[in-house]
């Protein structure tokens, strides 16, 4: 069911990103695509800025599983196309089970040979503001044995946190070399910041 709901989000995708182009003169480059392995699963640790950030990778990976909110998965209509997309719903307030249910929903879509995309930063973030990163991306790692795959972006200058207007202009992603598996938990999160 995720792979059949994928192919209609990736056509959605792919209609948003032209809008924005057309209507709004966003373009978006990617750069470092050598880095990102043509198929198969994979962790992405993913800047976050903007509402932008969680259309693109169902245009630049096949079938993602994306980190969300759980409080997303409740609404109408969006809800159930998360949870039959098998996306992975994080309850952030839940601490321990919290991690444990992600690394479960990781696993899931790891066996399924999916990528798996999420924001270490835990939330939107202004352009060049650092907050510091959440430890859901090492327990990912460690349990998976994944190298973890940087990416930056500078989303948010075209397309604002909580902004209805959006800006023309180019929307950069850098996709950083893999990060090995291995790492302790405080490296990793320091290259993925770094």
């Amino acid at each position: 069911a995720p792979w059949r709901t994928a192919v209609l989000a990736r056509l959605w995708a792919r209609a948003a990103l032209a809008g924005l182009r057309w209507f709004c003169g966003i373009r978006l480059v990617v750069l470092g695509w050598e880095h990102l392995p043509p198929r198969g699963p994979m962790l992405i640790a993913a800047e976050h800025q903007s509402a932008f950030d969680t259309i693109v990778w169902h245009i630049l990976v096949s079938a993602p599983a994306y980190v969300v909110k759980r409080e997303l998965m409740r609404l109408p209509l969006f809800g159930p196309l998360l949870r039959h997309g098998g996306q992975i719903g994080l309850d952030r307030a839940a601490g321990a089970a919290a991690l444990r249910g992600l690394v479960r929903d990781t696993e899931r879509a790891v066996a399924e040979g999916r990528p798996v995309v999420i924001f270490p930063q835990g939330t939107r973030t202004l352009p060049g503001e650092r907050v510091p990163l959440q430890p859901g991306i090492a327990a990912q790692a460690a349990r998976t044995h994944l190298p973890v795959i940087p990416v930056a972006t500078d989303s948010g200058r075209c397309w604002g946190r909580r902004a209805f207007r959006k800006r023309p202009g180019t929307i950069r992603i850098i996709v950083g070399p893999p990060i090995p598996p291995g790492l302790a938990r405080a490296a990793l999160l320091a290259r993925i910041e770094a």
